[in-house]
């Protein structure tokens, strides 16, 4: 195949995100062209801010492509699409598609997407976020309709006090590794209950591909944000062939057997 004949993927991100472009590019392999525009930097506001920023400007940071032709976008940026509830989310996208002449969808929407398609109705949340914002991350699955059975928050570190402190980029394989095995001998996962690991700039796949071979959760369910928007973008583009990433693979033959029940 052509080198330049593979579809094109846009991707909008958070600027200092350092995780988004490397899961994409390992998870959509030779299958698509992965670009980026970055969000504008936000110096000295807080969290809530900068995220309500990232909406204000989204149409310009998309538009950030020019005339390029792509075949499909994604926002990989979770926590700001947390602020504006289901179907605030939804609408955007659909605006930004009319006007793009592609499909956008932000990584929250691939999501629910992903859990139509595998029939999936729970939801246990592993989220790097601050305890806020996991608890907004929590009412956006709740008000689209999923049952939240329980959060497990996984924090990068602590602070020089003693406190847990919380940043997605700076969470570990090991941290996660941790977090999840405790959370699962002390509470195992509900019957038809997906993990979904939440946000974009946490690297998820080595803990994925752990989570594929254990014997109590080889057989769930494993989302993330950045992996249901990877398989969000190769069906948007055409379809699931050629050589997938396994973790693509596994997802993809999950709602194959779903959609043949």
């Amino acid at each position: 195949m052509d080198l330049f004949s593979l579809p094109r993927l846009g991707v909008v991100v958070p600027p200092e995100n350092p995780t988004a472009e490397p899961e994409f590019n390992r998870l959509l392999g030779a299958g698509m062209h992965v670009f980026t525009s970055r969000f504008p930097t936000t110096p000295g506001v807080g969290l809530k801010e900068m995220l309500e920023t990232y909406n204000r400007v989204l149409p310009d940071t998309l538009g950030g492509f020019g005339a390029m032709r792509l075949d499909a976008a994604v926002v990989a940026c979770s926590a700001s699409h947390y602020l504006l509830e289901p179907e605030g989310d939804l609408a955007l996208c659909e605006e930004l598609s009319l006007g793009a002449g592609f499909p956008v969808r932000s990584s929250t929407q691939a999501i629910l997407a992903a859990c139509e398609a595998l029939g999936v109705r729970r939801l246990t949340l592993v989220s790097p976020y601050q305890p806020w914002l996991t608890e907004v991350s929590r009412a956006f699955w709740e008000r689209a309709g999923l049952t939240v059975d329980g959060v497990v928050l996984v924090p990068a570190g602590r602070t020089p006090d003693g406190a847990d402190h919380f940043d997605p980029y700076e969470v570990t394989a090991e941290r996660i590794g941790e977090h999840i095995r405790a959370h699962l001998r002390e509470h195992p996962l509900a019957e038809g209950s997906a993990l979904l690991f939440t946000g974009t700039g946490m690297g998820t796949l080595t803990a994925l591909t752990e989570l594929a071979a254990r014997p109590d959760t080889a057989g769930r369910p494993l989302l993330s944000s950045n992996l249901a928007s990877a398989w969000w973008a190769l069906r948007a583009a055409g379809g699931l062939t050629g050589e997938l990433h396994p973790l693509v693979r596994r997802l993809a033959a999950q709602v194959e057997v779903s959609a043949g029940r």
